[in-house]
């Protein structure tokens, strides 16, 4: 069908949006004044007439018009629409260079159309003209012609696709593979020892050979089948593995810009790669960073070098970020033993590392009410501290202050000058507290929180916005993150504590000398004051450390000296503060009392004791009555007697001469 068409011949093809009657369509083409257009010329021909470009109709009317057009013999609209739809799928899969031949050959054959359009040029001439001008044959104008019969205009270019696009794998080759020979092939090459496709189809070859599968295809043909039937995920998934996989998904960029400083920070660790030198062993460490970073700005607010990443570490580092800082909203941990300790997240909700029993202790963030939330295992998409580590480990493991003490990333890529020196513990603690000063401080981060600003600079213009909210811990709060000692016991006399090498004293220690105490500490900081508790876990004081003095330091003789003295007059302001009287103003207090007692007169027993078998005798027969007193007596005389002599006295008051 023509590109022009008179009413009559719209009106038979009963387009939507458009009359369906001859009169309707006139009707129409009046009222939108389409004959003063460039759009509406008269018909050649018997019957004369005017006809009508399709670009004058609405947009549903020439969409059908252009399916109506494109179809071939027995196909139905959706039919139609399909198959428009593979031919354009098939030209977006071409490369740049094949779509640019098919603009080219698109060009020629719209160009010879737009000449035929002109009376006064026929179609050979219009041809003969275009394809000198384009430098191409006229066999190749027919060709293409040939490509796009049948077709709309809108579809040529699709249509025009040049024949090494075959070649390219862009069109479906039929291979005729025995099934089960081409489910053996891809259940051999899909295993995670990745063995190599040429391997895989030498073994399919042979197999088929023996069962009778037939001849295979050839290894590139099975090669592009594979490719083009199992997609990368599935291939990198069964032969790399899942991690690899998640690499082809796209990674979730979360904004932090929403944040303020201190509302959530992340925690991790990482092992250093440098020999260190330490004093509790003869054999050089490598040593584990244990860091905390705010997540707004990215700033490494507290860390700790440890030898390995234990509870006590992770509890020593939030207790520095906490008393610099404040307490965060929320904290990101990952599942480590370290992290998940009941010491540091116990009673924790969702606590996915040990079994979580209602006795259990609460941590040091439970405590604090800072949110736990779980990071991912091994995802380093989770902590954004992981790319502060990558950077730390430029800085502080490759430094010129640490050459020759430089591990290498793995024991494959020792450096020529391994192993050449160790590096100090405290220097190296030094060396570390520099590097990430100046991580913090360096300018031109391209964070979006940051907008070229440092880290340091970004945190603090976020704590002094007013809606910046931070909390803070009591001085009380501090024995949370210490650690506690086994029980220790005091000197005797003065109660001083002597622990790790050093010596701590209060006043408050001469009240508990010689008895057993625990100590709370920071391992890192033995010269700070301690905190002394008794066995049920009462404070009793801070002990401050006490510095050894040189044997013939006389200007510290002197100064120890005044304090003592200093302390003596304390002590003995405070003892004449007990003491309101004098030792003779008690004794006339307690003089007063002894008048008013008189000496208690002299008692005689109801029944006289005789000493010896006597008085046993007359406790054995003592008499009943009054009246028979010297009867009893005489009597027991003469039992104890054996009656060798009677006593009788006579009767009266019981006297006897």
């Amino acid at each position: 069908m023509s590109d022009w068409l008179t009413s009559s011949e719209l009106a038979q093809a009963a387009l939507p949006d458009m009359p369906q009657t001859r009169q309707g369509i006139e009707t129409m083409i009046a009222q939108r004044g389409w004959r003063a257009t460039d759009k509406a010329r008269k018909r050649a021909g018997r019957g004369g007439g005017f006809e009508y470009h399709i670009s004058l109709l609405p947009e549903a009317a020439r969409m059908r018009l252009t399916l109506a057009t494109s179809l071939q013999e027995g196909e139905t609209i959706e039919d139609a629409q399909v198959r428009r739809n593979a031919l354009w799928s098939r030209f977006n899969r071409l490369s740049k260079a094949q779509k640019t031949v098919c603009e080219k050959r698109f060009q020629v054959l719209v160009r010879v159309e737009d000449l035929v359009q002109q009376p006064s040029i026929s179609r050979t001439a219009a041809i003969a003209m275009v394809t000198h001008e384009a430098g191409v044959t006229k066999s190749a104008y027919y060709e293409w012609r040939q490509m796009t019969c049948g077709l709309d205009r809108a579809d040529w270019l699709a249509a025009l696709a040049p024949s090494t696009a075959t070649n390219s794998g862009l069109v479906t080759e039929e291979i005729e593979c025995h099934p089960t020979a081409w489910s053996v092939l891809k259940s051999d090459f899909l295993r995670p020892e990745k063995p190599s496709f040429s391997a895989c189809y030498r073994r399919v070859a042979a197999t088929a050979k023996r069962e009778g599968w037939g001849a295979l295809p050839s290894e590139r043909t099975l090669r592009r089948k594979l490719d083009r039937e199992v997609s990368k995920a599935v291939q990198t998934m069964a032969r790399d593995g899942k991690d690899k996989a998640k690499g082809l998904y796209p990674a979730q960029r979360r904004s932090r810009t929403h944040l303020h400083a201190m509302q959530l920070v992340n925690m991790d660790g990482h092992k250093l790669d440098v020999f260190v030198r330490v004093p509790w062993s003869n054999e050089p460490k490598r040593m584990f960073l244990v860091g905390i970073q705010d997540l707004f700005s990215g700033k490494i607010l507290a860390f700790r070098l440890t030898e390995a990443e234990t509870w006590e570490s992770v509890r020593l580092t939030i207790g520095d970020m906490v008393e610099s800082y404040g307490i965060p909203d929320g904290i990101y941990l990952d599942n480590g033993r370290a992290f998940a300790s009941k010491w540091i997240t116990g009673q924790t909700r969702k606590r996915f590392r040990f079994k979580v029993r209602e006795e259990d202790p609460m941590g040091l963030l439970t405590t604090l009410g800072v949110n736990v939330t779980w990071t991912l295992p091994y995802s380093g998409q989770s902590k954004p501290i992981e790319r502060a580590w990558r950077d730390l480990t430029d800085v502080i493991s490759r430094h010129p202050a640490v050459a020759g003490a430089y591990t290498g990333p793995n024991t494959n890529e020792k450096p020529e000058n391994y192993m050449k020196r160790a590096i100090p513990l405290a220097d190296f603690q030094a060396h570390c507290s520099a590097r990430i000063a100046e991580h913090n401080a360096q300018a031109g981060r391209r964070a979006k929180a940051c907008a070229g600003r440092s880290f340091d600079e970004t945190f603090a213009a976020s704590l002094a916005q007013p809606t910046t909210i931070v909390r803070w811990p009591t001085s009380a709060q501090k024995v949370l993150w210490l650690l506690a000692s086994e029980a220790v016991t005091l000197r005797k006399g003065s109660g001083e504590v002597h622990f790790q090498g050093n010596r701590y004293w209060s006043p408050e220690l001469n009240q508990h000398s010689g008895k057993k105490v625990v100590l709370r500490f920071d391992p890192d900081r033995l010269h700070d004051p301690i905190k002394v508790y008794d066995l049920k876990d009462r404070l009793i004081c801070d002990a401050a450390c006490i510095d050894d003095t040189g044997f013939n330091d006389q200007d510290a003789a002197r100064r120890h000296n005044r304090t003592r003295k200093t302390h003596l007059k304390g002590i003995e302001l405070q003892r004449q503060a007990e003491i309101a009287f004098s030792p003779m103003q008690l004794a006339d207090i307690y003089a007063r009392g002894d008048a008013s007692h008189t000496p208690a007169e002299p008692m005689r027993p109801a029944v006289p004791r005789i000493a010896g078998n006597l008085a046993v005798s007359m406790q054995e027969e003592a008499p009943v009555g009054e009246d028979e007193f010297e009867t009893a007596f005489s009597r027991a005389l003469a039992k104890a007697t054996g009656g060798a002599s009677i006593l009788e006295f006579p009767k009266g008051n019981g006297s006897g001469g």
